[in-house]
């Protein structure tokens, strides 16, 4: 007969870093430039600062729904949903990177068509318009780098906000290069290479979040290390049913049966077990189930 099924969590003490005064510092301030940017833009007929006011709007709104998720996921558990919103978070991040590679496939559209006859667009416009842009985009990153390492949710804010500052840097050398040699032409070229860099930072996000909508196992953690770890706890021989996956942005729950003939479930061994799995995977929730001999199938897993 296997040994009694022996459950054992390890709740998450620790809550993340609330961003809510960067988000709405960082709403703000893109909301104020986005205005700015379309209206010169459409003022002097530029691709180039339509383009990046549109993609500047698209973060403002990334950024909300980021917000968004990062309030609903920590809404506490209940009854209906034993896990909270947590997964909200992931969500919001695909539904950004979605956004954005949308709106650069509208983008790229306009700019081939605009190379065939490009439009006259005043040089210093775009330098100093462009210039704002830099300020404004630096230091909406900065509030978010601490918190890229650990959140999905952040990390897409920070590299939004940092390519953002990035492209502005290119209009800047493109409104100088206008003002030299009166390229005309560069402005639409200037949008294609804003799409690219774009789409470039974009891909991991969405690459990334809509793997673990789908209960991927998180990039950070290697499946067959957690395995051959959970192999060396004294007196396990196998593992069986092994699964790892995201609760939300920075939360990772793992579930397994582990053969272990002799020995009853002692409260040390999953502690240690706990332990082990959280400070070499950065694993959080873990419930483990302690058999003797394996008496069902499994998932194939």
């Amino acid at each position: 007969m296997p040994a009694p099924a022996h459950d054992h969590s390890h709740a998450h003490v620790h809550a993340p870093r609330n961003f809510n005064r960067a988000f709405a510092i960082g709403i703000g301030l893109n909301l104020g430039y986005v205005a700015i940017e379309a209206w010169y833009g459409w003022r002097v007929d530029s691709l180039a600062l339509l383009a990046d006011a549109g993609h500047n709007f698209s973060d403002v709104i990334g950024l909300v729904l980021a917000w968004a998720g990062a309030a609903a996921a920590r809404l506490r558990p209940d009854e209906r949903h034993t896990y909270g919103w947590k997964r909200a978070s992931i969500l919001a991040a695909f539904i950004n990177a979605l956004l954005l590679l949308m709106a650069m496939g509208a983008l790229t559209w306009e700019a081939l068509q605009r190379l065939s006859v490009p439009a006259p667009v005043p040089g210093m416009t775009l330098i100093w318009v462009a210039g704002v842009g830099i300020v404004i985009n630096t230091a909406t990153a900065l509030l978010f780098r601490r918190g890229r390492e650990h959140d999905l949710n952040i990390r897409g804010a920070f590299l939004h906000m940092a390519a953002d500052a990035l492209v502005s840097l290119g209009v800047v050398i493109a409104g100088v290069l206008v003002l030299a040699f009166g390229w005309q032409w560069l402005d639409p070229l200037l949008s294609l290479a804003i799409a690219v860099v774009i789409v470039v930072s974009t891909w991991g996000l969405f690459r990334q979040s809509l793997h673990l909508l789908f209960d991927g196992v998180p990039e950070q953690v290697d499946l067959a290390e957690v395995r051959s770890a959970l192999e060396a706890l004294p007196g396990v021989e196998r593992v069986h049913d092994l699964h790892v996956w995201a609760m939300g942005s920075t939360e990772i729950a793992l579930t397994a049966h582990l053969i272990r003939p002799e020995g009853p479930p002692e409260d040390d061994f999953y502690q240690q077990a706990s332990a082990l799995l959280k400070a070499r995977f950065g694993i959080d929730h873990v419930t483990l189930q302690l058999n003797r001999a394996p008496f069902e199938p499994g998932c194939g897993a």
